[in-house]
């Protein structure tokens, strides 16, 4: 209890997907792993004020897949692509495989990714300005609104450090809104940033908290269903009533089950054991029978049971 998570991997393959797309066996999976640490930070120290929200990679074979999210893409392309050449080059020098670099501009997004609620972006807006001597208040607050005036349903911003220059580090948040970081259908951006001022380094933490992502609610019958699936045990299934095996036994033909309806209510008897036939009484539904129609039914019900026999018994006798 009390230990912080990252709202990203809180929800990573329920809610957001992975940001490296790749497989690879044991002896691969680390050298791979320290390839994607190293382009990430290469591309963040050379573009650092490109306004880059995320880097995505994937791999296929000896190809290589690097996927710019920025809100400045000139700066990333560069003069006639001089600036994507020479990342390309970087990283095909350092991972000795074929790379492609593609840029993608954020202000021709979706509206939930445009850069005002793009919680990256806002945690190193906070650090420019920190960096510049602006009050760190007022850095923290101007965050927040532009952030709920462009759609967003809550926003916390966080600073921690030696704020405005103090002797001892503290830190002082800010949030408006709801921010629900308990809950996994909530799409919580998560964005981090340090500022390097004259006095020393203050961290910088935004959540944007965009809407919920799964509408839908899971019942209590998916639940055992996918419970049971994934323990391998049998599949539920509802057990039907009496009525309702009677009347899917006289449609398939079978003549061991016999359906008598007779009578107004709900109650239904099954009698019978073993081998023998079958039958249902159901008084229940419909129209109240006449005295005469109740006498012929009940007659012939006595006839039918004498031509059966007794009941055993001792037999599976159940109302319901």
């Amino acid at each position: 209890m009390g230990h912080k998570v990252n709202p990203y991997g809180f929800r990573l393959g329920v809610i957001y997907p992975w940001k490296s797309n790749w497989y690879a066996g044991r002896r691969e999976y680390a050298g791979q792993l320290h390839e994607d640490i190293w382009i990430r930070k290469h591309i963040r120290s050379r573009l650092s004020r490109a306004g880059i929200s995320s880097i995505d990679i994937e791999r296929k074979g000896d190809q290589i897949w690097v996927f710019i999210r920025t809100a400045r893409p000139g700066i990333v392309i560069g003069r006639k692509g001089a600036e994507v050449d020479r990342l390309r080059k970087d990283v095909e020098r350092y991972t000795k495989k074929r790379v492609d670099v593609k840029v993608e501009d954020m202000n021709q997004a979706a509206s939930e990714s445009r850069p005002e609620t793009d919680a990256t972006l806002l945690a190193q807006g906070v650090a420019e300005q920190l960096a510049g001597r602006v009050a760190f208040r007022r850095a923290m607050r101007r965050a927040v609104q532009t952030a709920m005036r462009s759609g967003a349903l809550g926003v916390r911003v966080a600073t921690g450090g030696r704020l405005g220059g103090s002797e001892m580090g503290r830190r002082e948040w800010y949030r408006e809104g709801r921010v629900p970081l308990h809950t996994l259908r909530a799409d919580i951006d998560f964005g981090t940033a340090t500022a390097h001022t004259t006095v020393g380094a203050i961290g910088i933490k935004v959540w944007v908290y965009k809407g919920e992502v799964i509408e839908t609610a899971v019942t209590s019958d998916r639940i055992a269903a996918e419970a049971d699936l994934a323990t391998g045990g049998p599949a539920r299934r509802r057990r039907q009533s009496v009525k309702s095996r009677a009347e899917t036994a006289a449609e398939r033909g079978e003549r061991r089950t016999r359906l008598i309806e007779a009578g107004g209510g709900k109650r239904l008897v099954e009698a019978g054991g073993g081998k023998r036939e079958r039958r249902i009484i159901e008084a229940g539904g419909g129209r109240r029978p006449t005295a005469a129609e109740a006498k012929v039914e009940y007659e012939t019900a006595v006839e039918e049971i004498e031509v059966v026999g007794p009941v055993i018994p001792g037999a599976d006798v159940s109302e319901t």
